[in-house]
């Protein structure tokens, strides 16, 4: 999952990235109003986490702006609200202005992570919960994938990686837009990050005799195929 964060405060910006980066998110920040709808015109996110206090524009405007684009798209992009404006005619603006949750600075980073996942997983938001290609079933709420009812034991990039795999099922999955949803903007990326992680959940998914492979197609993108990798 990616997610924009919009917040001007440097040090709030490289802690809550680095908290959900290290749960799995892949995270671009912005720290101005005009950075944030460059990003949202040009880029994919699952969600957005937004600062009202910014240096060039009220983050509520922002929002607005945001909605009135969803509108025309038929969907709903979910949005966090993150905010020291602690008076409620600021929460009921917030949400009535499409905000799906609003949270007050200060705040505990487990319980904001919560509430992510949270509106992650309200009906609309995300595809649905439970994705499955041939015996592998993936669970997009717990981000956790199971094959003939037991474990895959994925580490987050690798459950980032599944997921988005699976949720084209044998499409083919382009490279750059696998590198654009597992990695933020502010990441390092090696040449050969992604390819490493391919082949770890090749040989896991291998070990555990899935039946589901994943198919390089070379010089594009890579995609899930049933049937034993021969590599294995």
């Amino acid at each position: 999952m990616k997610i924009l964060l919009v917040e001007d405060n440097p040090s709030l910006t490289e802690m809550i990235a680095a908290f959900l980066r290290e749960r799995g998110f892949a995270v671009d920040t912005a720290n101005t109003g005009t950075d944030a709808l460059i990003a949202l015109g040009t880029d994919s996110y699952d969600a957005v986490i937004l600062d009202l206090g910014l240096p060039d524009m009220d983050g509520m405007d922002i929002l607005r702006s945001l909605r009135a684009r969803d509108a025309g798209h038929g969907s709903m992009l979910p949005a966090l609200i993150l905010t020291a404006r602690d008076g409620v005619i600021h929460r009921v603006t917030g949400l009535n202005e499409g905000a799906d949750d609003y949270i007050l600075k200060p705040f505990d980073l487990t319980e904001f992570e919560a509430r992510l996942r949270a509106v992650l997983r309200r009906p609309g938001a995300r595809e649905a919960p439970l994705l499955q290609f041939g015996d592998v079933r993936f669970d997009t709420g717990s981000r956790t994938a199971r094959v003939h009812d037991e474990p895959l034991d994925l580490t987050r990039r690798e459950s980032a990686l599944f997921e988005e795999l699976v949720k084209k099922a044998a499409q083919i999955v382009v490279r750059d837009l696998l590198v654009e949803r597992l990695y933020g903007l502010d990441e390092d990326v090696s040449a050969n990050a992604l390819e490493a992680t391919i082949s770890r959940v090749r040989r896991k998914l291998a070990s555990h005799k899935a039946g589901v492979r994943i198919e390089t197609l070379r010089g594009i993108g890579y995609r899930l195929s049933l049937g034993a990798d021969p590599a294995a």
